[in-house]
């Protein structure tokens, strides 16, 4: 009888609304692997569709966050040199599905960089809404220092986030920052000393946990397609959003609970 595996990614629900997912490699700093990458995007469907789950927390344990690919020989992944056509399978079904799936979820992530985030570790953590980081974290691209290539969706997420010319010089460098100086660049949300990442995580999250669900994914979808459209496809978003959210039990909560100057207390209604 085959021994069960030991989780790569570790699901768990901590609060009413909160869910975290935790990248379970310590010991190769979070590198992925084809099960990790099976493991995360099976806990990206639950979070999708348990309308239960209003925010979703993503981070690592350890020294390390994620450093992309684990290129081990166990690591699971094929021969990439004799199977070329493998190799485009594999980033189409694990490393490019998970960022695919984390930047379509119409739910918050928040990632908690709690070390090293290079490579495809940086791409997962800018496929994530707001990154809040230990100040002992590093970031970066390496990849060309191996002649490699930020094929993880790094050379569509970089350039978005920091810049074309940051990004570039990043990636054809193989440049690793320091947490304040990825703030600065612009790679992060904002830097806390390394005792505090798990409390200002879970402020964070309860904060977007009590906000109205369904405005949340609504301003969150917009965002997202607003990056690739003209203002006036934005425009148009906004007003099907309108139609959709303002109906809602939410929309009329918040206008009696600002009315009546109390809390409100949303439903995802």
């Amino acid at each position: 009888m085959t021994a069960p595996q030991t989780p790569h990614a570790r699901y768990e629900m901590l609060d009413t609304g909160i869910a975290r997912l935790t990248v379970n490699r310590p010991e190769r700093l979070g590198a992925y692997t084809p099960q990790m990458c099976s493991e995360i995007l099976e806990a990206l469907r639950t979070v999708r569709l348990d309308d239960a789950i209003r925010v979703l927390i993503f981070t690592g344990t350890g020294r390390g966050f994620c450093t992309g690919a684990d290129v081990s020989p166990d690591a699971g992944f094929d021969d990439h040199t004799a199977h070329q056509i493998g190799r485009a399978r594999e980033l189409r079904e694990d490393s490019h599905a998970v960022v695919t799936a984390l930047h379509r979820l119409d739910k918050p992530v928040v990632c908690a960089v709690n070390g090293i985030a290079v490579n495809g570790g940086l791409a997962f953590a800018l496929s994530c809404d707001i990154r809040i980081v230990a100040a002992s974290a590093r970031l970066g691209d390496t990849s060309a220092r191996a002649g490699l290539l930020s094929d993880e969706g790094g050379a569509w997420l970089f350039p978005r986030t920091m810049g074309y010319d940051r990004a570039f010089r990043m990636v054809a460098l193989s440049e690793i920052y320091d947490a304040q100086t990825a703030v600065t660049l612009g790679l992060v949300t904002e830097v806390v000393p390394d005792d505090e990442l798990e409390s200002r995580t879970l402020e964070v999250a309860h904060g977007l946990a009590a906000g109205a669900p369904l405005a949340l994914r609504a301003v969150k979808l917009m965002m997202r397609r607003a990056l690739e459209s003209t203002l006036e496809s934005s425009l148009g978003d906004a007003q099907q959003a309108v139609l959709w959210v303002g109906p809602s039990a939410d929309a009329a909560e918040g206008k009696a609970a600002f009315l009546a100057k109390r809390p409100p207390k949303f439903t995802g209604c």
